[in-house]
């Protein structure tokens, strides 16, 4: 059954013949050749041929990108059970002109986003040669990881592997930060819940004191505070981490960041959160957060914005 995304700024559709231009074009860039391979594609037969023969292979799945505004084929994600391979491989390939925008990283991001879901490999991996920089740096802001260096057909690649475990771990983070989103919407309180098992310990460190929190008590001031306009256009975001996982139990280091408007005077603070994480029978669930804004914080405005 074929499956399509929608992102915010792409559509992935998956391959089908009328993108058989757009593949010549593409793998007849110098980055295709150079870092995928020469595949030979000399004309709109050799083209179509190609097209028809990843559309029948069922261990390959192709999904094109194109813009959404302007419906403009722009790259292409691929997901391949490969013999060599315990675990399937993702790869992307854009055409020049739409590079470092930030498309192969989005449409990566939904395709990663969906396949771990009822997914009973442990593990996506991805594979690429040392050479190509951009290709090592976006795998890497994905969240893989380099594991060894193998050989196939004569030619050595670097192979880079997420766990699945740590894709649903970084989606139920992301949940959590956008809960306090009011730019654009009204936080979801169930949401927040629903992220927590019930028994949740909560704690803000402030110097050498602490603040603890059940999820009532947690949610109650924060509710307040975002719904009554004290604070406006608000947005907190993870911009790094770390994560531990062992069998059914992970922790996360997270560094954060969090602005808007606190009576009408902008801010924008920085912090760091820990949390832990277990596995139940219905997924990934918070068990304890702790989170410590920096004490030196730049602000910039008079007013600093506290959840009390």
């Amino acid at each position: 059954m074929q499956k399509n995304y929608t992102t915010e700024r792409l559509l992935l559709n998956e391959l089908n013949i009328a993108d058989t231009d757009f593949i010549f074009e593409l793998v007849n860039t110098a980055a295709w050749k150079k870092f995928i391979g020469d595949r030979n594609i000399h004309n709109s037969e050799d083209a179509l041929a190609y097209t028809q023969k990843i559309i029948d292979n069922t261990n390959i799945r192709y999904w094109t990108v194109k813009l959404k505004e302007q419906q403009v084929a722009v790259g292409v994600i691929t997901l391949i059970k490969r013999d060599y391979l315990e675990h399937r491989d993702i790869g992307f390939a854009f055409l020049p002109i739409y590079g470092k925008k930030g498309y192969a990283f989005e449409a990566a991001t939904a395709i990663l986003n969906d396949i771990v879901k009822g997914n009973h490999s442990s593990a996506i991996l991805a594979t690429t040669i040392e050479e190509n920089d951009n290709s090592i740096k976006l795998l890497e802001k994905l969240g893989f990881s380099f594991s060894k260096k193998i050989t196939h057909d004569g030619e050595t690649l670097l192979l880079y592997a997420i766990a699945t475990d740590k894709i649903l771990i970084n989606q139920l983070v992301n949940i959590f930060f956008n809960v306090f989103n009011n730019c654009d919407q009204k936080p979801s309180w169930e949401t927040l819940r629903n992220c927590c098992i019930a028994e949740t310990v909560i704690v803000k460190k402030t110097g050498l004191t602490e603040s603890v929190y059940n999820m009532d008590s947690f949610i109650e001031p924060r509710e307040k505070i975002l719904n009554d306009g004290t604070i406006t256009g608000f947005k907190e975001n993870e911009v790094a981490e770390e994560t531990k996982i062992i069998g059914n139990i992970a922790q996360r280091c997270s560094r954060y960041q969090k602005e808007g408007y606190f009576n009408g005077h902008y801010f924008k603070e920085y912090g760091n959160k820990f949390f832990q994480f277990i596995k139940t029978n219905s997924g990934w669930k918070i068990n304890a957060m702790t989170w410590e804004d920096d004490p030196f914080n730049t602000i910039e405005s008079a007013h600093s914005c506290q959840f009390e």
